[in-house]
């Protein structure tokens, strides 16, 4: 895909036309068009990619990862192993301290999985956070 191609779909995410992130940007009418054929400046690049939030790379069509701190299937390994960890100290009555007074076991299944559900959800959002306030800028 080229780079005016994915700068297409990210207008059409947005609902706004190409002509429209022409005048956002301040450049000149037909400006991005010439991304079908041109290479884009740097500068042009950093100011699409900041408009959007995403990367230069997913711009260049070098990562299917718009952004630096979306969750990577490493991430979600870790995360799922937590969660496994948090699981086991829930099922053990001397563990984390017991939902409701009682452990996991106890509970009937909606609750169970509305427990377990919550808690993968605050991980996946903690490390997103995490992962956005302490990349260093050089990664980003």
């Amino acid at each position: 895909m080229t780079t005016f191609e994915i700068v297409k779909n990210l207008c059409s995410e947005r609902k706004i036309s190409i002509n429209d992130l022409e005048k956002s940007l301040g450049y000149s009418k037909n400006t991005l068009y010439r991304l079908k054929t041109q290479t884009p400046g740097a500068d042009k690049l950093k100011a699409i990619a900041d408009y959007f939030d995403v990367s230069t790379d997913y711009l260049l069509g070098r990562t299917d990862k718009k952004r630096y701190y979306e969750i990577t299937e490493k991430d979600e390994k870790d995360i799922q192993k937590k969660l496994e960890e948090m699981i086991s100290g829930l099922n053990s009555k001397d563990g984390y301290a017991a939902f409701d007074g009682q452990v996991l076991d106890d509970m009937d299944e909606e609750d169970k999985e509305l427990l377990i559900s919550a808690l993968e959800n605050s991980l996946k959002v903690a490390k997103r956070v995490a992962k956005q306030k302490f990349t260093p800028k050089k990664y980003r």
